[in-house]
């Protein structure tokens, strides 16, 4: 059986606990590979290699750090088919939709090139007589990401360019269920020129977690899960002094109003509902069809998901892929068996697939869901779009602005003026107009609000930059030592 291993001090080590955790290819149901998950001491020797690794990474210049940045772009763009093929191989996701992951790991990549520009600070020249203020902004040291199975390169890669740009050290803990991307990841990186020890691996679960959030030396936390489990490590890291951010999950509605193009909105549900087999916290789980739209509006995304071709990475012809286990594709399954009120207008568990070998589900279709329903409130995370029908617009934003996440939510509409009002109106992180899965390009940041989102800063971009650093300022004279005399007044200004 092949065995994943962790990267410590720049080289591949394998596990020493012999707790193997097991990683299945979701398109058999067989076990292709195990991780050996990290003892509480293979954890601290990742958090040591990446201390002692910390004070020459920081020392290295900007145009240094935006060298090896701009190197292992270049790696990853050599080697995103590969890096693709990987995370379809253990995640099931089609080619693809794993080459769009890659691609949009690149942005960041591309976004922390420009650090010599994002790190500069201000300057005030005789902000008083003969004293200079300006501020700069320093890393924090050894910095730890816990990542998600859904993405596991793009994630990371949300993580890790800004913090080891910033002149950060880091330790990834990856998804147990999908790891071996973060390992060729770990390696493109020492090929660019990052020193060992620098970025470090440890493969496992709640022990890992825990050993990182507890570490003195670890002085911040990015994390990327479900709400309860963001919730945890939220509070727990804070407790012991650390930043975090800790981004939950999510149910992300998508508002149709009765002007919208309904063809152009079907499409877009589709797209949004089912791609990755909904294992996306952008997903659209929620359509809200307002008014006389909901009635062909459910009829057009019927008709779209005969069409979806599923089945896995390996059938070029497959647009959606199976779910990662079959213990979540099972727990999904149960919010169909069990609809409540609600009409099953496609159940997914009848798709051909679904009864093969594999952790397969079709895409699922379920209206007139009540918005005291578990389909409602859970976030389901699988190929299971709910319709919830709404008289008005403005029963439509309450619905949005009463679900406890606010992650990402979109509108679909020929009115610019109704546009407009939704944006001020909607109380979420990331607003779509006509796009439904409004993922901020890398300039911007991601995150949601309410319980979407614990922290108060977003991942990636300008704020991800706000993250990994600090901000120091510095009040500086050089006066005539003759001038020199003792004045126990309040300091000066004028």
């Amino acid at each position: 059986m092949r065995e994943i291993k962790h990267w410590l001090d720049g080289q591949a080590v394998s596990g020493t606990s012999g707790r193997q955790l097991p990683v299945w290819d979701p398109a058999t149901g067989e076990q292709q590979a195990c991780v050996v998950a990290a003892t509480k001491a293979e954890t601290e020797r990742a958090v040591a290699s990446a201390l002692a690794a910390f004070p020459g990474w920081r020392a290295a210049s900007l145009s240094r750090r935006a060298e090896v940045m701009f190197r292992f772009r270049e790696l990853v763009d050599a080697n995103r088919k590969e890096i693709a093929a990987l995370v379809s191989q253990e995640h099931g996701k089609t080619v693809a939709d794993a080459a769009g992951e890659v691609a949009r790991g690149l942005e960041n990549i591309e976004f922390a090139t420009g650090a010599p520009h994002l790190l500069k600070g201000g300057y005030s020249e005789q902000a008083s007589t003969g004293v200079d203020v300006y501020s700069i902004r320093q890393p924090l040291g050894v910095v730890a990401g816990i990542t998600p199975f859904n993405f596991p390169a793009m994630v990371p890669m949300w993580m890790f360019c800004n913090a080891l740009v910033c002149g950060n050290t880091f330790v990834l803990k990856p998804s147990e269920k999908d790891p071996s991307v973060s390992l060729l990841l770990a390696d493109l990186l020492r090929q660019a020129g990052l020193p060992d020890g620098a970025f470090n691996v440890v493969q496992g679960d709640r022990e890992a977690v825990e050993t990182l959030i507890a570490h003195p030396d670890v002085q911040a936390l990015s994390f990327v899960g479900s709400t309860p489990i963001a919730r945890a490590v939220y509070e727990a890291g804070t407790r012991a002094g650390k930043r975090v951010q800790a981004l939950g999950g999510a149910k992300n509605h998508m508002v149709v109003l009765p002007d919208a193009d309904v063809d152009a909105a079907a499409d877009a549900a589709v797209s949004a509902g089912y791609g990755s087999a909904g294992e996306r916290c952008m997903a659209v789980s929620v359509v809200v069809a307002v008014g006389a739209v909901a009635d062909p509006l459910v009829a057009a995304i019927s008709e779209r998901i005969g069409r979806i071709a599923v089945g896995p990475a390996t059938d070029p012809s497959a647009e959606m892929g199976p779910l990662i286990t079959r213990e979540h594709r099972d727990r999904v399954t149960g919010y169909l068996a069990d609809p409540g009120t609600a009409e099953v207008v496609v159940d997914g568990r009848q798709a051909p697939i679904a009864s093969g070998p594999g952790f397969f589900l079709g895409a699922s279709l379920v209206d007139k869901v009540g918005t005291d329903s578990a389909l409602y409130r859970d976030e389901i995370f699988g190929p299971v779009l709910a319709v919830v029908r709404a008289e008005t617009y403005d029963e439509a934003v309450q619905l949005v602005n009463d679900n406890e996440y606010g992650n990402g939510t979109a509108i679909f509409t020929r009115d610019g003026g109704a546009a407009r009002q939704f944006q001020y109106d909607v109380v979420c992180g990331m607003v779509g107009v006509n796009v439904p899965v409004p993922v901020p390009v890398a300039y911007y940041s991601f995150g949601g609000w309410k319980s979407s989102l614990f922290g108060d800063l977003h991942m990636y971009g300008p704020e991800g930059i706000q993250f990994y650093t600090r901000s120091k300022v510095v009040t500086s004279r050089w006066p005539d030592p003759a001038t020199s005399e003792i004045d126990l007044g309040f300091p000066k200004v004028r």
